[in-house]
């Protein structure tokens, strides 16, 4: 396997240093506070940007809340193209704080609005409550765009690991018409099929905070139905067609479990006719986009998002090449 970044491999050392145990040996409540501790020692301080206010959707169980962002130099009355962010956390750990500074730097960078979901958590509401949350959150978004100052013909959905994977799935169910439509997917380190089965499962088994039983903690956590599965709206990679799907940008990273899924699925976008840009980090791990405290390539890597998400919205707008 190739050799970690030096700055992962500092990470590392110091996670396992502090005696930190994984999260596949907790209890998910005890999971969740690991989690979020990890999260606010890693991130940079906030972004500021020119708006941020909390929001809610009408959902199953309840309202689902939201957190609204406008990106820094934008104008009040602007109405500008959205991406609906699905934060990360094995469908178990993880809110609207854990993936703030995420969602700050893509809405300065995009010169955009983020909106973030903070969907049902598992064990205790398990698949599909996160994706009805979400699906519930992009069918608000989309129709209440003129309140919210967003332009409806640009919305676009992504998501870090477990939510790349609802991500994926409200891009399918868009492109059926089942959802708004969204022009555009942003696929960061996604989980695209429960059946773990990637070559990268059986590689990935330790020296990382994610590894193969952590990826299996999650899922058991949240597809506790092994027949549930195997259904593409809890694993994308199961469509039976990605033909008319939006454009995407899939990222992947070699230390992680997930690697080789997310690179099957972006090479199966393409083979369907999907225009994808697909990056690649080899010395990288699942989980650097909220530690950029501590790896270099976090912010480049979400400028990078960001100026994806930028042509997709100029493109689909049909705007000249500024």
């Amino acid at each position: 396997m190739p050799a970690m970044h030096p700055d992962v491999v500092a990470l590392v050392r110091a996670i396992r240093e502090s005696g930190r145990p994984p999260f596949e040996a907790l209890a998910p409540e005890a999971a969740r506070e690991a989690y979020s501790a990890g999260r606010a020692a890693l991130q940079p301080p906030p972004d500021p940007v020119a708006e941020i206010r909390d929001l809610a959707a009408h959902g199953e169980a309840g309202p689902i809340p939201l957190r609204l962002y406008r990106g820094a130099g934008t104008e009040r009355d602007a109405v500008l193209p959205c991406l609906l962010y699905l934060h990360g956390g094995g469908w178990m750990l993880g809110d609207l704080t854990s993936h703030d500074g995420i969602c700050r730097r893509l809405a300065n960078g995009a010169r955009a609005c983020v909106i973030a979901v903070d969907y049902r958590l598992a064990p205790e509401h398990p698949f599909p409550a996160a994706l009805r949350d979400a699906a519930a959150a992009l069918a608000y978004v989309a129709a209440e765009a003129q309140a919210l100052r967003i332009d409806p013909a640009r919305l676009a959905v992504g998501g870090d690991s477990a939510g790349g994977n609802l991500a994926a799935v409200l891009a399918l169910m868009g492109r059926d018409g089942d959802l708004p439509r969204s022009v555009f997917q942003v696929l960061l380190y996604p989980v695209t099929d429960l059946a773990m089965t990637g070559e990268s499962y059986a590689r990935v088994t330790a020296g990382v905070p994610i590894t193969a039983a952590t990826m299996r903690y999650f899922v058991d956590h949240y597809a506790p139905d092994p027949d549930t599965r195997t259904h593409w709206h809890a694993s994308p990679a199961r469509a039976p067609s990605l033909a008319g799907a939006p454009p995407a940008l899939v990222l992947t990273c070699t230390h992680d479990p997930l690697c080789d899924e997310g690179r099957d699925y972006a090479q199966r976008l393409e083979a369907a006719g999907v225009p994808v840009t697909a990056l690649h980090l080899g010395d990288q791990m699942h989980g650097i986009l909220t530690m950029g405290r501590a790896i270099g390539a976090t912010a480049p890597v979400l400028d990078f998002t960001a100026a994806a998400l930028r042509e997709a919205w100029r493109s689909a707008a049909g705007e000249p090449v500024p």
